[in-house]
């Protein structure tokens, strides 16, 4: 619940659009739902683009709490979130919820940032691989060809998220570069290229250029916010 308030939000936007002349590449920020319209209005006219960190995959009915793409997308959404961690753990997102939260977000003309990644258990216990290629599958069913050139997926160890501890960038590409072969088998190596994949967890100044320089890291994630090239 990062920012905490609307003022933390507007000026952190204004703070965004004061440096994206210097922006190389695209930039997303995803603010809490509460934020979005005031964010949306400061970085309008900027390179930067509004994301929301989560949807619930039905566009209408008695679903007290919940924001429907659409509702997303009227206040000026351009991307979604799908799959964060916290998602995961702390509110039972499974693959199934999330794949229905991919699709109605490409049906709503939107691009999707799909997260995935393992727990430390999982990690320590060789199981990244095969972790993210069962969460690739299950979480792209239904995803042609054409519209998984508009996803972004997010590489985010759980174990890495928030928590200080630093991926090692080697792993991290080794990692980047793996997504990219299992994307290149469930369709081509042609949508495995166009596909950006990005790292998150506990990204910092002193770590970001090191990440950004791996052939298969085509951006970094901070406090919500996506870099991409």
């Amino acid at each position: 619940m990062n920012p905490a308030s609307l003022t933390e939000a507007v000026d952190l936007a204004n703070a965004l659009v004061s440096a994206s002349s210097d922006l190389r590449g695209e930039a997303i920020v995803f603010p809490p739902a509460p934020f979005l319209t005031a964010v949306g209005d400061i970085i309008k006219d900027s390179p930067i683009h509004l994301g929301a960190q989560c949807i619930y995959y039905e566009n209408g009915g008695a679903y007290t709490g919940a924001m429907s793409a659409s509702m997303a997308k009227s206040v000026g959404a351009t991307y979604i979130l799908a799959g964060h961690s916290e998602r995961r753990v702390v509110f039972g997102d499974n693959d199934d919820d999330i794949n229905r939260q991919v699709l109605k977000t490409i049906e709503n003309g939107m691009k999707p940032c799909l997260c995935i990644g393992e727990t430390k258990d999982e990690y320590e216990s060789n199981l990244v691989q095969s972790v993210c290629a069962i969460q690739l599958a299950k979480c792209l069913v239904g995803v042609s060809k054409e519209d998984m050139k508009d996803i972004v997926i997010a590489y985010e160890p759980v174990w890495a998220i928030g928590t200080g501890l630093v991926c090692p960038s080697d792993v991290a590409q080794n990692t980047h570069e793996f997504i990219r072969s299992k994307i290149a088998d469930m369709y081509d190596m042609e949508t495995a290229e166009a596909v950006r994949i990005q790292y998150g967890g506990s990204v910092s100044p002193e770590s970001v250029d090191e990440l950004m320089s791996m052939p298969d890291i085509d951006g970094c994630e901070s406090f919500s916010l996506f870099f991409l090239t």
